[in-house]
């Protein structure tokens, strides 16, 4: 499961409202919460988080909770 599909599971979120509220459909939702080789844009955490009445910088933080810059 991906960081955004831990997060959605953690706050109960009903990924059913989410596809209806937003347009984006069940199927990538799955695939944003079960496949880690999905790539999130950015138009589509904004409206997960709209649709979940979150700020996006709260999904944007734990969505990304695990990137490091790499020290030189």
């Amino acid at each position: 499961m991906t960081e955004l599909g831990l997060y959605l599971s953690r706050k109960s979120v009903n990924r059913s409202d989410v596809s209806r509220k937003t347009g984006i459909s069940k199927t990538r939702l799955s695939e944003l919460a079960n496949n880690i080789k999905t790539k999130l844009r950015v138009d589509e955490l904004y409206l997960i988080a709209l649709a979940i009445d979150v700020e996006p910088a709260e999904v944007l933080e734990e969505v990304c909770k695990n990137l490091k810059l790499i020290s030189e």
